[in-house]
């Protein structure tokens, strides 16, 4: 994670990365009393170049993290908001491996953007994953053979171990 040219992007550090987005987003995030979904995107962007500046990220590989984060978050809200309450659920792993805190974090960023998913849904995709991005908690499933790869933490998605797959979905267990 140190400043390198646009043309590489290590994947060394880029989990830690992400949780520390979700932190610093989440921890401004609590100061804010209109708290709304487009508000934390909008932190997650301030966080994110804020971590581009002093150095721990280069620009590109910050917007990454910051897009990636965004994904999860508008997932998990979009689970959420189908009246799902049930957010370990939506994770697929037993949530006493992951970090509490990281895990009170996640849920309480997905709460918060429920009520704005719910407008955005009809133009929402599916999320898709991709070999090489990195994801928060959670289980995603390729696309090609229906392999599960765990996450008990951010983490980079390597290829299917099974398949050498590059495309994956998230499980989501209703």
């Amino acid at each position: 994670m140190s400043k390198k040219s646009p043309d590489s992007f290590p994947t060394e550090g880029m989990s830690e990365a992400y949780e520390k987005l979700l932190k610093l987003s989440m921890k401004e995030f609590k100061l804010i009393e209109g708290k709304t979904g487009p508000l934390l995107h909008k932190l997650i962007d301030k966080s994110s170049e804020a971590l581009s500046e002093l150095d721990e990220l280069t620009k590109e590989e910050s917007e990454k993290i910051s897009k990636y984060l965004k994904r999860d978050l508008k997932e998990a809200a979009n689970y959420m908001s189908e009246g799902n309450n049930d957010f370990k659920k939506w994770l697929a792993i037993d949530t006493d491996i992951i970090e509490t805190y990281l895990f009170d974090l996640f849920k309480q960023a997905a709460d918060q953007t429920t009520i704005e998913l719910a407008q955005l849904k009809a133009d929402a995709e599916n999320a898709r994953y991709h070999t090489g991005e990195i994801t928060g908690p959670g289980v995603l499933v390729c696309d090609v053979c229906g392999e599960n790869l765990h996450f008990h933490k951010a983490g980079h998605i390597p290829p299917c171990a099974k398949c050498k797959g590059t495309y994956f979905h998230r499980m989501i267990c209703r």
